[in-house]
């Protein structure tokens, strides 16, 4: 990888200040690049060139903004094996799975496009005579895009895609872990030929840039995808100048596994949820909770998998390492903060010494209780805690023992029990005899309680977020005829 400037204006720029920070490979923990460490003066430049082409971009059609999606798109599908490789080598995915994840960025790509022919309003009948009301969308002005580094090429295309079709000028702030990723897309952006200042890039510490792009008053819109401490902090600041805020935050979410079950295929999807992307998902699947009836076999199964589970990067491995070294102690600081209180680690549990970077083992908890630290908080690790429930009210109950609510599963033969837990469960999202993941482009999702504040990312319900409803009042007079 070369090294990354911020990209302002339709240029590639060095920050303001003229510092660098490195960009460190997760699976060696070797030096990949240098990046940009920008400042406030960096987000203000931003700003204005986000302002200097913001009234001729909200100009255009809906269709034209589409179409110039569809370009960036094409633009993607033609350099996804360079994408995927900078995901890979940035995020310690393996490259399989950073080309799956590519792939599902393309595809958001053209779902926005092709909204350029259906951005639908509605017309509505008034009480009063020769009255028509029109609404139609319109755009909110410049919007503040901040990501995760768990997915980088998607949570890229999730936000910058509806953001610019809408008729937004943007500003993405990229993970300090991930920056390549964002750069690539700005980089196709501009051979696509976006006009300069629509899609702008600031690289840097969240520290750094983040107070000042969330609290700017050119700012309309703020969209957050990342922790729910963060996401607070955001929802205030921004918030206390009435910008619009969409936070698409964590998850503790439950799969939840009954005696009438397929044994076999919820272990596969426990061993999915809880693991892949090295449990470093929103909506993985970090609480088990299975019948009493079926507790022991279903261990045995999850257990006998995990020790199959391969570690590195390889074609044929199973997960890579976490983002960073700091997540890599989070994780090791809650096992042992579990093991205090009382819990039992069954699988895993340690630093992996396979390879030298930020590896941990798949974990296994049991005997914890649902109060405790490691139930309550999130981990966005390989981690996951097995309970024994004695009946379906109680394993609802322990489900929405949560301050989050983003994503459920559940395990079962029964339309009777899936569609009481789907109707009870408290989140945004509910799968049937699935994993607790598994989004896509036309499916809105996001969460309840701490997971978000009630936006939809993808499907079209992003256009609600990424843009606002104007009501036209058409009066005539028949006697004027």
């Amino acid at each position: 990888m070369k090294d990354i400037l911020n990209y302002i204006g339709g240029k590639w720029v060095p920050a303001q200040g003229g510092e660098t920070f490195a960009n460190v490979n997760p699976h060696s923990g070797e030096t990949l690049c240098q990046v940009a460490k920008s400042n406030t003066l960096d987000v203000s430049a931003a700003i204005a060139s986000a302002q200097s082409v913001q009234e001729s971009w909200m100009a255009k059609t809906a269709v034209e903004r589409g179409d110039m999606g569809r370009a960036i798109t094409v633009g993607m599908e033609q350099r996804k094996e360079e994408i995927a490789s900078i995901v890979a080598e940035e995020s310690g995915k393996i490259f399989d799975h950073a080309m799956g994840e590519t792939q599902a960025a393309i595809e958001m790509g053209y779902f926005i496009a092709g909204e350029g022919r259906r951005n639908y309003g509605k017309t509505m009948e008034a009480s009063m005579a020769n009255r028509q009301v029109l609404t139609v969308r319109q755009p909110l002005g410049i919007a503040a895009l901040i990501i995760a580094s768990n997915t980088p090429i998607a949570n890229v295309t999730w936000k910058a895609f509806p953001s610019m079709f809408c008729g937004n000028v943007s500003i993405m702030k990229p993970s300090e872990d991930t920056p390549g990723t964002a750069a690539i897309f700005a980089e196709i952006c501009h051979e696509a030929g976006l006009p300069a200042g629509v899609f702008n890039v600031v690289q840097g510490l969240g520290a750094d840039v983040g107070p000042a792009l969330v609290s700017a008053p050119e700012v309309d819109l703020v969209s957050f995808t990342g922790g729910h401490k963060t996401g607070s902090v955001i929802n205030r600041i921004a918030g206390e100048r009435l910008a619009k805020v969409c936070l698409e935050l964590g998850g503790k979410n439950a799969l939840v596994v009954c005696d009438d079950a397929d044994l076999d295929l919820a272990a596969k999807w426990i061993i999915a949820s809880s693991f892949s992307n090295a449990g470093q998902r929103c909506a993985a699947a970090s609480r088990i909770i299975a019948f009493s009836g079926i507790y022991d076999a279903l261990r045995e199964k999850v257990l006998s998998a995990m020790k199959n589970l391969k570690l590195g990067v390889e074609p044929g491995d199973d997960l890579g390492p976490v983002i960073n070294q700091r997540q890599l102690d989070n994780m090791l600081s809650a096992i042992e903060g579990a093991k205090a209180e009382g819990a039992d680690i069954s699988a895993g549990g340690s630093r992996s010494a396979v390879h030298p970077g930020f590896y941990m083992e798949p974990t296994l908890i049991e005997n914890v209780s649902a109060e405790a630290s490691i139930s309550q908080n999130e981990l966005f690790g390989p981690i996951t805690c097995l309970y024994k429930v004695e009946s379906l009210d109680e394993a609802i109950a322990l489900a929405n023992n949560s301050e989050f609510g983003l994503t459920a599963s559940i395990h079962t033969a029964s339309l009777h029990r899936s569609m009481e837990y789907s109707r009870r469960v408290r989140t945004g999202v509910v799968v049937v005899n699935g994993g607790t993941h598994g989004s896509e482009p036309h499916m809105g999702f996001g969460g309840l309680k701490n997971s978000g504040t009630g936006w939809r990312e993808a499907g079209a319900e992003a256009l609600d977020v990424y843009s606002d409803w104007k009501y036209i009042n058409l009066i005539h007079s028949p006697e004027k005829i």
